[in-house]
């Protein structure tokens, strides 16, 4: 008896939790209510609204929805009541869905709903969305987000009185949203729990109602890029809950920053790329919380308060912009959670403070164009997660500190266009993540250290016009993801080296402007995806070899500058996806004809069609450029530079034909180059009709050659012309009235011809000088002092015209009087901004946007 007495209390604990715990279970089963019938079938119903597959990828979420499962426990995305079945959450953000939301669409019929998230879908077939979501009267959360919808707004959005949330952002599909016919007001004026209202992208075109200060509960306000107008309302910063505003991207909205209190909650300011004004107030110490402030692009101003520094929770920092000034201050060293600073642009003076080095979580470093001068601190070293390290166009100077070598995270690392000198450190070698190392536009000296072929990862090396000097670094061979050397305006000797094809994915290879010499690797021309490569302005010699090349993925190939000689091999018929040929000044001679590229019978079947530019000019090459039994053309070319040989014969017609990039007119979004020039050959004959419907030239030059019979009137339909010289030919006949029609020319130089008659009076003509007309000892009429006769009454302008030309600011172009420009053909069409700089450097040629 005592005994059973003994275990009795453990006996009764035992009972109590076993009772307990069936309790639970019997209570966990119950909650867990089951779908209604008519809610899964509703959204069965939803699921063949959208297409199955789009883009080859199945939705992710309704793959679970089975009409032999619960959907209450095993759909994805899907959410119930626990007490009454009811779907009161549908989560289908990101699940690829693809066709349109219709006012009929069985979605709304889940009247229960409270969160619906459809973001980051495709429902651009939808012309509008349907106002039906106003109906889902309970719904707290709405997320249409990133779906490609489009049009207005509409009204019944603001019935939904119970929402937390509404996010419409980011839906761009050939239109923005709009919220036109109703304002912001109307729309969230119900609103009246709201904490979350993100319009980012909805084209608003309005001011900012007061009245949005009024929504009590508001913790974060997006509305960046919505074109708002106006001054911002000061009372939003001061809102109780504010954690969050974003107002980027507004060029048109003005208003400055208010005197924060004590305890606000503001954790994330984007102000970037507005028209805010400004100090920044000292107040702003009060933002303890804060974690992100962009104030890039904006029209704030002044020195930067040392209480700066005292955001401890600050990981984003961007003052990108020319308006803050004064030193920086020391106190930058303790934001010891920044990730991301940006000065680029800033006036701020003297060195970097040393301070920097404290940053401890920076993670990218942005000093571009800053007025910072002096050596890199070797603090630099510490900031152990640096990825990003870029100080573009600074007055840094003196040594790189070999200490750079300890930012093992580094993988982007750009110094250019600084006065750094001095040998690079060989640590630069210890940056194992390094994938681009930008060094172009410095003075650095000595030889490039081997060391670099230790960086594995390395992508891109534009180290162009340093002071680098002795043989190429093979050790760089050993880099096999390179894609880009620019080591272009340096002091290289020796060699190509043929280690270089070990270097299976280069796309861009620059070594002009050193002094290399030798031949020319083979090896270079059939590498696997080296499409631009530039040798010019070097002592490379010997033969140009293609003979054993069939095939090549060169589309610019830049020779130009070299001692190179001898014939230009047939096989360059076999560079089919050449688009920039410049083989100028190089010693080639015999006879050209054109002979790979017009004349040769075998290459009647040439493909060169995506050929653009072609500069033959300064070599040796005579004879014709007409072949009766070629069939082939050049579709874009674009330059076409024959100057300062000894071509002759006629100009084939049929050629320009076939010139289409030529025939088309150039849009003012491309890139034009103002001038072209190119001199000397011995081409007779007529010129071909066919020139005028070279509608996009603009510089044509057939100067010191022997064109016999008149001048084109169908030069007037030359529209985008800006400069004609047909100086120096045996031309007569009249000046075709029609040139008057060239609004855009801007030099005209028609002298040393035959021509005789009345010079045109009116449009362009009104600016030219006698130099333009000199030597014609037929021509009378302005600017001439030769008066014409009764029967040569030169066309005079009317009022109109008169007017027009006042109105026109005719910018100078100096294209020069040398003996006789040739034949130089351009359009504008040129697409990256390395051959931008590449054709300024060889032509002389501005780019005109």
């Amino acid at each position: 008896m005592w005994k059973m007495n003994q275990y009795l209390p453990l006996f009764l604990i035992a009972f109590c939790l076993f009772f307990i715990s069936q309790s639970q279970t019997t209570s966990n089963t119950s909650s867990q209510h089951r779908c209604l019938p008519e809610q899964s079938s509703t959204l069965l119903q939803l699921r063949k609204e959208f297409d199955d597959d789009y883009y080859g990828v199945s939705n992710p979420k309704m793959k679970s929805w089975k009409a032999d499962s619960d959907c209450c426990s095993s759909w994805d995305g899907v959410t119930c009541d626990a007490h009454n079945g009811h779907i009161i959450g549908l989560d289908l953000s990101n699940s690829w869905l693809s066709g349109p939301l219709n006012s009929n669409s069985t979605l709304f019929r889940l009247r229960h709903l409270r969160k619906l998230s459809l973001a980051l879908n495709d429902f651009s077939s939808s012309t509008t969305i349907p106002s039906e979501f106003g109906h889902l009267a309970w719904l707290t959360h709405l997320n249409l987000s990133r779906s490609f919808l489009h049009g207005q707004i509409p009204s019944e959005i603001s019935c939904l009185s119970n929402l937390f949330s509404l996010d419409l952002s980011f839906n761009y599909y050939e239109t923005y949203l709009k919220l036109e016919r109703d304002d912001l007001e109307a729309l969230v004026h119900n609103m009246t729990y709201l904490r979350e209202l993100h319009l980012d992208e909805v084209n608003i075109s309005l001011s900012l109602p007061q009245s949005l200060a009024n929504l009590s509960s508001l913790t974060s306000l997006s509305l960046s890029v919505c074109n708002l107008l106006g001054e911002f309302p000061l009372d939003i910063f001061l809102l109780p809950k504010i954690q969050a505003i974003d107002v980027s991207g507004n060029n048109n909205l003005t208003g400055f920053l208010p005197n924060f209190r004590s305890g606000s909650s503001l954790k994330q300011l984007d102000l970037s790329s507005t028209n805010f004004y400004g100090e920044l107030p000292n107040s702003i110490s009060n933002l303890e919380f804060l974690s992100h402030l962009d104030l890039s692009r904006a029209n704030f101003f002044g020195e930067l308060p040392n209480s700066i520094g005292n955001f401890e929770s600050l990981s984003h920092l961007d003052l990108f912009g020319k308006n803050f000034y004064g030193e920086f201050p020391n106190s930058i060293g303790n934001l010891k959670s920044l990730s991301h600073l940006d000065l680029s642009r800033a006036n701020f003076l003297g060195e970097l403070p040393s301070s920097i080095g404290k940053l401890e979580s920076l993670n990218a470093l942005y000093l571009l164009k800053t007025n910072f001068f002096g050596k890199l601190p070797d603090s630099i070293s510490n900031l152990n997660s640096l990825n990003y390290l870029e100080l573009d166009s600074s007055e840094f100077s003196r040594e790189i500190p070999p200490s750079i070598g300890n930012l093992s995270q580094l993988t982007f690392l750009s110094l250019q266009e600084n006065n750094f000198h001095g040998q690079l450190p060989s640590t630069l070698g210890n940056l194992a993540k390094l994938t681009s190392l930008v060094l172009r536009n410095n003075l650095f000296s000595g030889k490039v250290p081997s060391s670099l072929g230790n960086l594995t990862q390395l992508e891109e090396l534009p180290i162009s016009y340093n002071n680098f000097e002795g043989r190429f670094p093979v050790s760089l061979t050993n880099i096999s993801k390179l894609t880009t050397i620019d080591i272009s305006g340096n002091q290289l000797k020796g060699s190509i080296p043929s280690e270089i094809s070990r270097l299976t994915n280069l796309s861009y290879l620059d070594l002009s402007q050193n002094s290399l010499t030798g031949a020319i690797p083979l090896v270079l021309y059939t590498m696997p995806s080296l499409s631009e490569l530039y040798l010019d302005q070097n002592q490379l010699s010997g033969p140009l070899q293609f003979q054993n090349i069939s095939s090549s993925q060169l589309n610019s190939l830049i020779l130009r500058g070299n001692k190179l000689d001898g014939l230009v091999p047939r096989s360059i018929a076999n560079f089919t996806k050449l688009q920039w040929l410049y083989l100028s000044s190089i010693n080639l001679k015999d006879k050209m004809e054109l002979n790979i590229f017009f004349q040769v019978k075998e290459l009647q079947f040439l493909d060169l069609s995506e050929l653009r530019i072609l500069v033959l000019h300064a070599n040796r090459f005579h004879g014709p450029i007409w072949n009766p039994y070629a069939r082939f053309g050049f579709s874009k070319l674009h330059v076409i530079d024959l100057s300062h040989n000894n071509f002759s014969g006629r100009l084939p017609s049929e050629y320009f034909r076939t010139w289409n990039a030529m025939q088309m007119v150039p849009t003012k979004d491309e890139a034009q180059p103002e001038y072209m020039g190119s001199q000397s050959n011995r081409f007779d004959g007529e010129i071909p009709n066919s020139v005028g419907n070279l509608k996009g030239l603009i510089v044509l030059n057939l100067s010191s050659n022997s064109f016999m019979d008149h001048v084109l009137s169908s030069l007037g339909n030359l529209t985008a012309l800006e400069s004609l010289d047909l100086s120096q030919n045996k031309l007569s006949g009249e000046i075709p009235q029609k040139l008057i029609s060239l609004t855009f020319l801007e030099y005209l130089n028609l002298s040393q011809n035959q021509l005789f008659g009345p010079i045109p009076q009116g449009g362009q003509f009104l600016t030219f000088e006698n130099s333009s007309f000199k030597g014609n000892l037929g021509l009378c009429g302005s600017p001439l002092s030769k008066k014409c006769g009764n029967n040569e009454t030169p066309t005079y302008k009317t009022r109109q015209e008169s007017s027009i030309v006042e109105g026109f600011d005719w910018k100078v172009v100096v294209i020069g009087y040398a003996c006789g420009l040739i034949f130089g053909i351009v359009i504008g069409y040129f697409y990256t901004s390395r051959r931008t700089v590449w054709f300024v450097r060889n032509f002389g040629v501005h780019i005109r946007s």
